[in-house]
């Protein structure tokens, strides 16, 4: 579970679990902050089980959209009519960047009481697996807006692909590669999925965050603020197209690219090929070499001087490499011919 956060007017932002208080306890001066529930008794299912006894009745459900799209958004009746509809979340919802992952979800409109009761009461609003929680009021200085736009940033994550990886965790595939989360993971300067004491350093939730201010810009509003992460994550440029493009047109798998070579006599006995590797992730490198020969066939880093992976034979004329790819751009296979003359293939998948 995903919930949102905000920071109390001149406050620190407290980190913690949706759960992290015991029955009883206090949340008094501590500002409410967004995370995922872990699982076991307070998970995500027991939280959807709450959701139906706190909001026993609504008004709406699927709703179409003036797109012709349909929303299906509910609105408690603890929340007065006028001052809330289906018609114009449907509609808000509608509106945003988004792809068919719209159409699986379930938007609760409810007081911020029920809010609470539903995602915690350290919580401003919160994101279960299809299911998204929010009040149809402002608090802590945030809109029903910005809550709103938070929370799908998530939803789109838990529809996108990042192998290895989780996107809702991480990031979808093109965000994550340009904000280099993969390297500023490995040297523990960002913490996917933490929503306790590095939830300022989670890279899934300066995704929704990105997600929001994207939205807000193309909304026209060029002033919102970025408070609830660390400035590190704040999205250039690059990241918001980046960001765009996981929305509208999701990364959907690896591709591989194949290479040839036939040495003869007086072909130069080592082959460089270049590879453009922009995003992070999986490789598999894998090559066929002549009968009874001895290519060496390597992945090479950008400056032809470190080996990062050398293939290894799989058969009489087989040989294969995998791994990550994680935060270089450009690598070269590097084929050194030692033996036999003959026809070298080559085929890499890159994400």
């Amino acid at each position: 579970m995903r919930r949102l956060a905000a920071l109390l007017a001149g406050a620190t932002l407290v980190l913690a679990l949706a759960v992290a208080a015991a029955p009883g306890s206090s949340a008094q001066g501590r500002a409410p902050v967004l995370g995922r529930a872990v699982a076991g008794a307070t998970g995500p299912q027991v939280r959807l089980a709450r959701l139906a006894s706190v909001v026993p009745a609504y008004r709406g459900g699927p709703t179409v959209a003036s797109t012709g799209e349909t929303v299906d958004v509910r609105v408690s009746d603890s929340v007065p009519a006028e001052i809330a509809t289906p018609e114009r979340w449907a509609e808000f919802l509608a509106h945003l960047e988004h792809g068919p992952e719209l159409a699986q979800l379930t938007v609760y409109i409810v007081t911020f009481d029920e809010m609470q009761s539903v995602c915690s009461d350290q919580a401003l609003g919160c994101y279960m697996a299809n299911t998204l929680v929010a009040p149809d009021e402002t608090a802590f200085d945030t809109t029903p807006e910005e809550i709103i736009r938070h929370e799908y940033g998530h939803h789109i994550a838990f529809h996108r692909l990042n192998p290895p990886w989780v996107a809702v965790d991480w990031g979808p595939k093109r965000w994550a590669s340009t904000m280099n989360v993969c390297a500023r993971v490995a040297r523990s300067a960002l913490y996917p999925g933490n929503e306790s004491s590095q939830y300022s350093l989670n890279p899934g939730e300066a995704w929704a965050e990105t997600y929001r201010i994207l939205q807000e810009r193309k909304a026209g509003d060029t002033t919102g603020s970025w408070q609830i992460v660390d400035s590190s994550l704040f999205p250039n440029a690059a990241a918001l197209q980046a960001a765009e493009q996981d929305v509208i047109h999701p990364w959907t798998g690896p591709t591989t690219r194949t290479f040839t070579r036939v040495y003869g006599k007086k072909t130069a006995r080592v082959w460089w090929i270049p590879l453009s590797t922009p995003l992070d992730g999986d490789y598999r490198l894998a090559a066929t070499v002549p009968a009874r020969g001895s290519a060496d066939v390597a992945l090479v880093s950008s400056n032809r001087s470190a080996v990062l992976s050398r293939a290894q034979w799989i058969g009489q004329r087989s040989k294969q490499a995998q791994g990550t790819i994680c935060g270089q751009r450009s690598l070269f296979v590097r084929v050194t011919e030692r033996g036999l003359l003959g026809r070298v293939r080559v085929s890499v998948t890159t994400p």
